[in-house]
């Protein structure tokens, strides 16, 4: 059996910022896209949406009424060739709840919780990838053990162009940047 027959056509070609503003949210669930071409997205574990959620659920708390922390939505990282990241939390600006393809210009912070299968893509293609579109602040969130998590901070060197190496934390996070937040990851 070929490839072609196992996954759709649309799959082996670039598609276009148009294209994908008009596929339903169905169509996009599950998919990112890089330099034009669908990567499809293994569904997460219950642990890894777990962190996810405690993670966001702490950054929006922590984030006053300028911003708001949510998970599994595209931030547009570049409209050619089209380069469509899903960041398992985001940090955007509250007044642009409704702005559709979300812009690295209104996201302070991504956090990415890193899987098996995507620890190459989180730890470097990503990590340049968000630098390159100005997001000021990236979170990398290792899995070590069943029952502890490592956060890797990085912040934007705007003179660079690319992040600097920020804190690193073991279990509960106590972050001065972009806000102060404390999130104990140990409860998952």
């Amino acid at each position: 059996m070929s490839a072609e027959m196992i996954t759709p056509a649309w799959m082996h070609e670039r598609i276009t910022a148009e294209q994908y503003d008009s596929w339903s949210d169905e169509q996009c669930a599950g998919i990112e896209v890089v330099d034009g071409m669908v990567v499809v997205s293994p569904s997460a574990s219950v642990r890894h949406s777990r962190v996810a959620r405690i993670i966001a659920n702490a950054l929006d708390a922590a984030a006053g009424p300028e911003w708001n922390a949510d998970t599994d939505f595209d931030v547009r990282l570049h409209d050619v060739p089209l380069t469509n990241r899903r960041p398992d939390v985001v940090v955007y600006r509250a007044d642009r709840i409704d702005s559709l393809p979300m812009r690295p210009e209104y996201v302070l912070l991504v956090v990415e919780v890193v899987s098996p299968g995507s620890e190459t893509t989180d730890r470097i293609v990503k990590l340049d990838q968000y630098a390159r579109a100005g997001i000021p602040c990236y979170w990398r969130v290792e899995q070590i053990a069943t029952t502890t998590c490592v956060v890797h901070t990085y912040l934007l060197d705007a003179s660079s162009g690319r992040y600097r190496d920020g804190d690193v934390f073991t279990g509960v996070v106590k972050a001065a940047a972009p806000f102060p937040v404390e999130i104990d990851l140990g409860a998952v």
